[in-house]
């Protein structure tokens, strides 16, 4: 068996019918060339060889004892790839937006828990000829970074599959189900292993709080300045509570335009996102007559991960960033912007050794699913003040293009979550050198409709911060040193200036006019003698 860490425990704990807490991917691929075969019994074939290359699609989970403790994760020896793959063919046109409301429905499904917590849609029918392809996956199994070491797993990087090493089979006599004694063993043993932990994590703790206020500190702005302590967010239409109904669209833009447009006017590729998202919100709010005159604050999960650990649980944490919505000006709002997330950025990076670590409650299964449906359908989500006002994350994926039983993924978009409280979630991710947006909400609060009015303002939104002026403009440098101090305009000290005789003074110039005019009257009178 494998414990669930805190974390990952918590997406269990915070799921309701109304909040399906899985993350997805929606992908679009192109057959070969002259394909003629089923190619949902060609994915399905190919996942059947290769669902031991993963653990996250070969194990389920065992609660303990009266739920007194984090359950566990127990390998399944027997799953059903009828139930897990399944086969969707869309009507007559197979639009994207036909997909999108597809996805959508999909994604507003609870997950089985008597079973793996996985699930994979083959879509056909799509006007273009494409097949796209739906997967979906419990939180508690994996996040965003980890999800793309899953791709990696799953996918090739050739149209040719390559082969993988067959199961190994397992001993004969392993148990279906673990025994009431042998769960609250396990359970007791983990919560002492967690105890431990964290008795040896003080030192380190204290060091860590230490550095990140010593940064907080250093963070401080002059007296007039924008502040970059941030307080509780305004209240806006996406902090409600949701129903389980959602709405979906997505966008794809070129990842090198962005890095090399973030470079020219003082960026990130995540400050062009997040200065998208906020110029295309403000807009949506403004234009009904609903924007704040406080910035909304996007909840921004970073990830805690190291670069080797390909680990299928959560290793993640989340900042708060200032979106400036209040600042009307473009330029302004990206500078605040980009000042807000690398604050942010540098405190956790302070924290990070004590970040994510496991903390142990007993009762903590029955008492926090309790909360989150108590919180959910008491309307507290509208009543109480909120930390954020939605979701943005930003996952790197795959740089390279990847193929699935022969077809080339030609887009790879993210589906996500949003939660009471924070309606709408934003997920971008990189592949193969684009950005792939996806806009995932709940269907009450933002409709089919409002997405797409939503998707194309982000596009509007790049086009405006393309029409930004470029960090060090040359052309500021010629004003800059016709204004530039008398003294800077000097030569170098080690630049002799060209002596001149001293000039004569009026006197002395009288007296030699008067002596030339002297010797010309003596030179006449001897020529007349002469």
């Amino acid at each position: 068996m494998e414990h669930l860490s805190s974390t990952d425990a918590s997406f269990l704990y915070f799921e309701t019918p109304e909040t399906p807490m899985h993350v997805g991917s929606l992908m679009l691929f192109d057959l070969p060339e002259g394909y003629d075969g089923d190619y949902y019994e060609d994915v399905k074939a190919m996942l059947g060889r290769r669902l031991h290359l993963s653990s996250l699609l070969t194990r389920k989970l065992a609660s303990m004892p009266f739920e007194l403790a984090d359950p566990v994760w127990i390998e399944d020896d027997d799953i059903d790839l009828d139930y897990h793959v399944r086969s969707v063919t869309l009507r007559r046109p197979g639009t994207m937006a036909q997909l999108h409301a597809l996805v959508a429905r999909l994604h507003s499904t609870l997950l089985d828990r008597s079973r793996p917590l996985w699930e994979m849609v083959v879509i056909e029918g799509l006007e273009s000829g494409q097949v796209a392809f739906y997967s979906k996956a419990h939180h508690s199994g994996v996040d965003g970074k980890a999800g793309v070491e899953l791709a990696k797993v799953l996918y090739d990087t050739t149209p040719a599959m390559r082969d993988v090493p067959p199961p190994r089979r397992r001993h004969a006599g392993t148990p279906y189900q673990l025994g009431v004694a042998e769960l609250l063993q396990a359970a007791t043993s983990n919560s002492l292993r967690q105890y431990r932990k964290l008795a040896e994590l003080i030192p380190a703790a204290a060091k860590a709080i230490g550095a990140a206020g010593s940064t907080l500190v250093a963070q401080r702005t002059a007296k007039g300045a924008r502040s970059l302590n941030l307080g509780l967010a305004p209240a806006t239409i996406f902090n409600e509570s949701i129903t389980n109904q959602r709405s979906y669209t997505t966008l794809s833009v070129p990842l090198a335009d962005l890095k090399a447009l973030g470079t020219r006017v003082g960026g990130t590729v995540n400050t062009i996102v997040m200065a998208m998202c906020s110029s295309a919100l403000r807009r949506f709010l403004k234009e009904r007559h609903l924007l704040p005159k406080e910035s909304l604050i996007a909840m921004v999960p970073v990830s805690l991960r190291a670069a080797d650990d390909g680990s299928m649980n959560n290793q993640v944490s989340a900042i708060r960033v200032d979106l400036a919505t209040d600042i009307p000006e473009l330029a302004g709002r990206f500078k605040a912007i980009h000042a807000s997330s690398e604050a942010a950025k540098a405190v956790v990076r302070e924290l990070k050794p004590v970040l994510g670590v496991d903390m142990p409650v007993t009762g903590s299964p029955w008492f926090m699913t309790s909360l989150a449906s108590l919180y959910g359908r008491s309307n507290l989500a509208r009543r109480l003040p909120a930390a954020a006002n939605v979701a943005i994350s930003n996952v790197p994926g795959p740089p390279m293009t990847l193929y699935m039983a022969g077809a080339k993924m030609t887009h790879y978009y993210p589906v996500s979550i949003p939660y009471h409280g924070c309606a709408l979630n934003i997920t971008v991710q990189s592949y193969a050198g684009s950005l792939e947006f996806g806009l995932t909400a709940c269907r009450r609060v933002l409709s089919q409709d409002e997405s797409y009015e939503l998707c194309g303002y982000l596009r509007d939104a790049l086009e405006e911060i393309r029409a930004l002026p470029s960090v060090g403009d040359a052309s500021v440098a010629p004003a800059a040193a016709e204004n530039a101090p008398a003294k800077a305009r000097r030569l170098p000290a080690k630049v002799p200036a060209r002596k001149r005789a001293p000039a004569a003074s009026p006197r002395a110039r009288t007296s030699k006019v008067a002596a030339a005019a002297a010797e010309s009257r003596s030179a006449n009178a001897r020529r007349e003698r002469s």
